[in-house]
């Protein structure tokens, strides 16, 4: 298996094989919270305006997701697993918009498949990829805003490879280094209101769930399959 660790949007457009998208801060973290508090179907989409449509053609969908971290006008909840822990989402459809995550599976148009990554779910994948054997595996870490690479991705990527090859990794002292460095954003006063600190927590509550997300393709849009594993 050869295994490729990619960066940002050009890594996304990059990516062949078996493909992971990772979004650690938030937003595949968002998305497995979501299904298991019960969301029936989740449409990732890179573009705002079309989560607008997606509202407008169905209001009974939630918009959930972020622009500069923060909880865009007439959505429902913010790109924050803390929220959707104390929400009704049971049989919901959601539509999820993000400034990294869902950019990423937008761009990634030359993978063979394409299946979410974050920690709370990470020895999930790992056994979905040795399940798949594939040839090509590329980890594309997406970083703050598709901008610029950020640990937490990038551990990830490093997690998984290594598990994957029978290697020793760290994972608490990841967490230490997160919690000074990309994650200490999670643990500011300020931004509390967008960003608590028990999303810091809750993204990394490793092994959490026992599913992938795979996006599969309908008719107009992609969404994300929930597989059991």
């Amino acid at each position: 298996m050869n295994i490729n660790i990619l960066q940002l949007l050009n890594g996304a457009r990059q990516a062949k094989g078996l493909t992971v998208i990772i979004d650690v801060f938030r937003a595949f973290s968002v998305s497995c919270y979501a299904y298991g508090n019960g969301v029936d179907r989740i449409y990732p989409v890179g573009d705002i305006m079309e989560a607008y449509r997606l509202k407008g053609d169905h209001p009974e969908y939630i918009l959930v997701g972020e622009r500069n971290e923060k909880k865009p006008w007439g959505f429902d909840y913010g790109n924050s697993p803390s929220q959707l822990l104390q929400a009704n989402l049971l049989g919901k459809t959601m539509v999820h918009t993000t400034s990294s995550g869902t950019m990423g599976i937008a761009n990634a148009r030359l993978a063979d498949e394409i299946i979410t990554g974050s920690f709370v779910n990470a020895g999930a994948i790992i056994r979905y990829v040795k399940q798949q054997d594939p040839e090509n595996l590329s980890l594309v870490c997406m970083g703050y805003a598709c901008t610029y690479p950020t640990d937490e991705d990038t551990f990830l990527a490093e997690y998984i490879q290594a598990k994957l090859k029978d290697r020793p990794v760290d994972f608490d002292a990841m967490v230490e280094r997160l919690r000074t460095g990309s994650g200490a954003r999670f643990f500011a006063p300020e931004k509390q209101d967008w960003a608590p600190f028990t999303d810091f927590n809750l993204c990394l509550d490793l092994d959490r769930f026992n599913f992938v997300l795979k996006v599969q393709k309908e008719s107009r849009r992609d969404y994300l399959k929930k597989i059991d594993i």
